[in-house]
């Protein structure tokens, strides 16, 4: 009687048979295709900006061949206000280094929360909404990381219980459609 392999054993014994087959073997270039690390100093400013804030590139396609993941820092200066949005379907996760960011979210923004140094956020896919930076005095320095390399950003005619910037230019954490 012939017994059939289960469905998940067929492609590891493949695997298993190519590389016995396979002489001498070969083994990944770990030295150049391995971790990398990127120093603080490395970091790219040669992203495009926004006036009230700088960002930095740290991972990417381009910079270390990511594929489903994009990461940077940002420093966003006092008192600075987005305009109610959200990232259609990437996730994004904010790493809060410095100062103290606010968050509203919900479909009136009626939620509220905020988050200081060592504090991580998540905004999942197509949540509405906008970052505030709570101080007057002081920036907000932070790490993001999406789950995508695309630039999403998807305006919101949405009222804000909070002062919205009057333009596209005065929006610290997001480029006007085009000038990103």
């Amino acid at each position: 009687m012939r017994t059939a392999l289960p469905l998940f054993a067929a492609p590891r014994l493949g695997r298993l048979l190519h590389s016995l087959l396979e002489w001498p073997p070969t083994m990944p270039d770990w030295k150049n295709h391995g971790l990398r690390i990127i120093r603080s100093g490395e970091l790219d400013s040669n992203t495009p900006q926004t006036p009230g804030m700088t960002r930095a590139e740290a991972i990417s396609h381009a910079r270390v061949g990511a594929q489903k993941l994009w990461a940077g820092t940002v420093v966003v200066h006092p008192n600075a206000k987005t305009g109610p949005h959200h990232h259609g379907e990437l996730e994004t996760v904010i790493y809060v280094v410095r100062g103290r960011a606010r968050f509203r979210w919900g479909d009136h923004l009626e939620f509220v929360d905020e988050a200081g140094p060592g504090d991580f956020v998540y905004v999942p896919p197509y949540v509405p909404h906008q970052e505030l930076n709570a101080r007057k005095d002081q920036p907000v320095e932070a790490v993001i990381v999406r789950s995508g390399q695309e630039p999403i950003v998807v305006n919101l005619d949405i009222a804000s219980p909070e002062d919205a910037p009057d333009t596209p230019e005065d929006d610290p954490f997001h480029s006007a459609p085009g000038k990103r």
